[in-house]
């Protein structure tokens, strides 16, 4: 099994799929996603950007090798889309397709394979020997529904790839600076402000030559980052929620 370090949010675990060791094994549906619950910033791909902007901002993380985030909420540990035991709020918003794969994820089952196996969170509740539920196997070969779950990570892996390239095309075109969010309730002397991501400069966007503006929006590359800048006012509505929901910090001295 590999170690937690190693893991992305949310695993506590990997262990390969098996039709041996995992025969008898059947998924129970989940209505709830605990593991939500204290996650405020859930990685997405960009294909996902126009349905993500119309809920969450996006955001990219901090460092030299960033990633597009969602964020479902302002603070550590607070997400303003769930209640404490991860049932949704509201039916009607988006949920990142990272947080739809779990407890499942393609991964190396060693650093020198070629290919990408089918693996599950072992702490997970909704996967088990259990005597109900929905069978991983039928006759020893994966049932309809785990043909639909290694699809569902296939695709997922294809359009994190296609994340990758968009990434590495906006840090090489230095489209990348700082973010930074102040957002003045009333009542409070201090503002609240909000560092540690990084966002696109949009005065380098609109300067950029006309060529290479035809080229990204001929690829599609130019709405995205359009998504992601118009995103952006959802801050003060997810902020807004938090005060809503009695979850707010002290706020910070400028």
């Amino acid at each position: 099994m590999a170690s937690a370090p190693q893991l992305p949010i949310f695993y506590n675990g990997l262990e390969p799929l098996s039709s041996e060791t995992h025969a008898n094994y059947k998924v129970r549906p989940a209505n709830t996603a605990p593991f939500l619950a204290g996650q405020h910033a859930i990685p997405v791909t960009v294909e996902e950007f126009p349905l993500i902007q119309r809920y969450m901002p996006i955001v990219f993380s901090a460092g030299d090798d960033p990633v597009p985030i969602a964020l479902m909420g302002l603070n550590e540990g607070v997400n303003v889309f769930v209640d404490a035991g991860g049932a949704l709020v509201d039916d009607n918003v988006y949920i990142p397709a990272y947080v739809r794969r779990y407890p499942y994820m393609l991964a190396r089952l060693r650093p020198d394979a070629e290919e990408l196996s089918l693996c599950f969170d072992p702490t997970s509740p909704t996967i088990g020997d259990f005597e109900d539920g929905e069978p991983l196997f039928a006759d020893g070969q994966p049932s309809e529904l785990t043909r639909n779950i290694l699809q569902f990570n296939e695709n997922f892996e294809q359009a994190a790839a296609r994340t990758n390239q968009f990434m590495t095309e906006i840090r090489e075109m230095g489209l990348l600076m700082d973010g930074e969010v102040t957002i003045q309730q009333e009542g409070n002397d201090q503002p609240f402000v909000y560092r540690g991501f990084q966002m696109v400069d949009e005065a380098k966007l609109t300067d950029l030559r006309g060529d290479q503006l035809r080229k990204m929006s001929q690829s599609g590359m130019l709405p995205l980052l359009y998504a992601h800048l118009f995103s952006l006012s959802l801050m003060r509505e997810i902020f807004a929620r938090q005060v809503r929901a009695g979850q707010m910090p002290a706020p910070m001295p400028m």
